[in-house]
């Protein structure tokens, strides 16, 4: 790689942790180790030495870290968060066991809900009342908070958690019990839901604030063991930190809401996306992002990934909306399987063969790895039915166990079926490839959106492995893989802004909205908003913002957000409900215009400009494009067939081949059906138009 200016992204997966070095010059070194659970940081130096060859003076080139982590992710799952308190306005103590009262599967008896991240004996009431309409109806009795943070001593709580009623129309009783907490809790991290979501729906915002005082703890002591380290293997780079809408924030602004990194991997891979369609042209992109342990489906509409204020983490089954625990953040939106490489094939009770939910992960990890998994999965049918080379896996760093891969379907899948190992293997790999398909076209149908009439662009690890056959049976006849598609995410922390978002929440019709008091608290949301952007280190004359208002038929529980284009006025008031009119008919194909409009909220979004970048893609001279040729099955043949292996590097600009084909490069494979045409652009990324 060429020295200059370098800048590092790093995306910590399920199964693999990901890296993507880029100079100056738009040169993209990438480099994948697997997950270390028992240490993150770990693994993130490791990569950080392969990529620089152990030389310091390529570490001290980088100028830049982009960094997403499955670490808060993992505290929820895995209930290994902080011994977290919750304070509540008296009577509310049972906001999160109440949850919505509503079941995921109303015809299990037995029925499995989440357990809330704070048991019931650590929640405490305390008297106060603030109105629907912001005014003090009981004042705050502050002899009984000191009473309530004495006996959180005694339990030797680690975080609190404050979610009073109506905190988001007016947070006084918040901030002074923040106040209080501090003075008699010193180091002990308060989150109050007026900063970390402002909005209504009480059960939500609680648990959204019991999530984020969950994980802070282990948020900072890994983040200060990652800068550390970095700085010990000579970086000095400033960390910053990815975010679930795919925006940057500084260290200490991820410190002061890390519930908003929970889905920050997978937004790498949007913004990635993003900016491909963006540099190449497309209008309208399906982003299949298939990893080592879930594929993940995201539409992009004029290079802009869909957006969405509500996540759910946790899930009892995980796969099941309404089964886990709901975070009010920002989040790019999209639809998360239980497809990836790792995921375990098997047969059912019924006889049926079964691909996922549950997975391998890297420990043990596919029976192919050699580290102790006995179960088989999609990787283990991939190698078996050719599509990977068992000497070429991460680039020949790591070598596969084809008769391992073969013992372990066999046992477990081709001899409960009665079929031979090979039909085994693609009926694991068909099975899989139409769940991810399945998913995509309802993700699809539910936005009023036709999948045929999209590009896929295919990334992570296993994506380009199976893009083929998940766009065949999308009907999909373009499809798009980017040049280092295997550690998209970590590039796409390269390539997004610096930003964040704020709610506010602001019920009120919008006919008779005070315009002067909106005005008002935007403003003081845009100050606030600039001045975290800022330590990203972005000047405050190249920031930008964003306004919209959600707003909602009366009567309803959910709304639209709808852009703001100008002053609050009466004329913007008019425009504002006829852009909610076109977004509503667009959605529901229906329309009630004699309904009274309200405003919900208010979300305000400060913006760098995005990174300026461009990849640059050498062709390797000195090596040849043909590999050779393997036996690869192919169910057009319904056989293994002679297949030619292609090295990516080798392929320069211009260069055109057609399918049947597989296409290697160091972090992904990238496998092509029979009579398909394969272009590669200027920048080396392979275009594939399937007959």
């Amino acid at each position: 790689m060429k020295k200059g200016r370098l800048s590092l992204g790093v995306d910590i997966g399920g199964t693999f942790t990901d890296f993507a070095l880029m100079s100056a010059s738009g040169e993209v070194r990438a480099a994948k180790v697997l997950t270390n659970y028992k240490d993150l940081a770990a693994a993130v130096l490791e990569g950080v030495r392969q990529l620089t060859d152990g030389a310091p003076a390529a570490r001290a080139a980088i100028e830049r870290v982009v960094h997403g982590t499955t670490l808060a992710t993992n505290a929820l799952l895995q209930r290994k968060g902080a011994r977290t308190a919750l304070l509540v306005t008296a009577g509310f103590r049972d906001t999160l066991e109440l949850a919505r009262e509503s079941r995921f599967d109303i015809y299990d008896i037995d029925i499995e809900l989440p357990s809330p991240l704070v048991p019931r004996k650590h929640v405490f009431e305390i008297e106060e009342r603030v109105g629907h309409d912001g005014e003090v109806a009981l004042p705050l009795r502050e002899e009984q908070v000191k009473s309530v943070i004495r006996s959180m001593k005694e339990q030797k709580i680690e975080a609190v958690a404050v979610c009073l009623l109506h905190a988001f129309r007016n947070p006084a009783h918040e901030r002074r019990v923040a106040e209080l907490l501090a003075k008699e809790l010193p180091g002990v991290p308060v989150s109050i839901s007026s900063d970390v979501m402002p909005d209504i729906r009480e059960y939500e915002r609680a648990s959204t604030t019991a999530a984020n005082a969950y994980v802070q703890p282990a948020i900072r002591g890994y983040l200060d063991r990652l800068e550390a380290g970095l700085k010990g293997e000579g970086v000095e780079a400033p960390l910053s930190i990815m975010t679930s809408d795919g925006g940057i924030v500084s260290c200490a602004t991820a410190l002061r809401y890390p519930v908003r990194l929970i889905e920050s991997g997978p937004a790498g891979g949007a913004i990635a996306s993003a900016f491909y369609a963006r540099e190449t042209g497309i209008e309208r992109t399906i982003a299949l992002d298939m990893g080592g342990t879930t594929a993940k489906v995201c539409v992009i509409d004029a290079a802009t990934p869909e957006q969405a204020t509500e996540f759910e983490v946790g899930r009892v089954f995980r796969f099941a909306k309404g089964s886990g625990l709901p975070l009010k953040i920002p989040v790019i939106e999209m639809i998360e399987i239980g497809a990836g490489g790792g995921s375990i094939a098997g047969v059912s009770r019924l006889g049926l063969l079964q691909v996922g939910p549950d997975s391998a992960g890297s420990d043990p990890g596919p029976a192919c790895y050699g580290l102790g998994g006995t179960a088989p999965t999609v990787t283990d049918a991939d190698l078996s039915l050719g599509y990977l080379d068992p000497r070429y896996f991460l680039g020949g760093r790591m070598a596969l166990d084809r008769d391992a891969a073969a013992r372990a379907i066999e046992g477990q899948v081709a001899r409960p079926l009665g079929i031979s190992v090979a039909r085994a293997a693609w009926g694991i790999h068909e099975v899989v490839n139409e769940n991810m398909a399945r998913a995509a076209k309802v993700h699809c149908l539910e936005r009023g959106k036709d999948a045929r009439e999209y590009a896929l662009i295919a990334y992570g690890g296993a994506g380009p492995v199976h893009a083929y056959r998940v766009a065949q049976a999308l009907g999909i006849k373009t499809i798009f893989y980017p040049v280092r598609a295997g550690v998209m995410s970590a590039f796409g922390f390269l390539v997004a802004p610096a930003a964040f978002e704020m709610v506010r929440a602001d019920l009120s019709p919008l006919e008779s909205a005070d315009t002067a008091r909106i005005t008002a608290f935007l403003r003081e949301m845009e100050i606030e908003g600039k001045k975290l952007v800022s330590t990203c280190g972005v000047p405050a004359s190249k920031l930008s913002t964003e306004i919209e208002a959600n707003l909602r038929f009366a009567g309803q529980s959910f709304e639209l957000p709808v852009p703001v284009r100008g002053a609050l006025g009466k004329a913007e008031l008019a425009k504002i409900k006829h852009r909610f009119f076109e977004l509503y008919q667009a959605r529901y194909h229906r329309l009630s215009r004699d309904v009274p409009v309200e405003i919900v909220s208010w979300r305000v979004v400060v913006k760098g400009p995005r990174p300026k970048a461009s990849i640059h893609f050498s062709k390797a001279a000195d090596r040849k494009a043909l590999k050779g040729r393997r036996k690869v099955f192919m169910p057009e043949a319904g056989a293994f067939v002679s297949c030619p292996v292609y090295d990516r590097y080798a392929l320069g600009p211009g260069a055109r081949l057609r399918g049947p084909a597989i296409i290697e490069e160091e972090e992904s494979t990238a496998v092509v059906g029979p009579r398909a045409a394969i272009r590669v652009d200027a920048s080396g990324n392979l275009w594939v138009r399937r007959p």
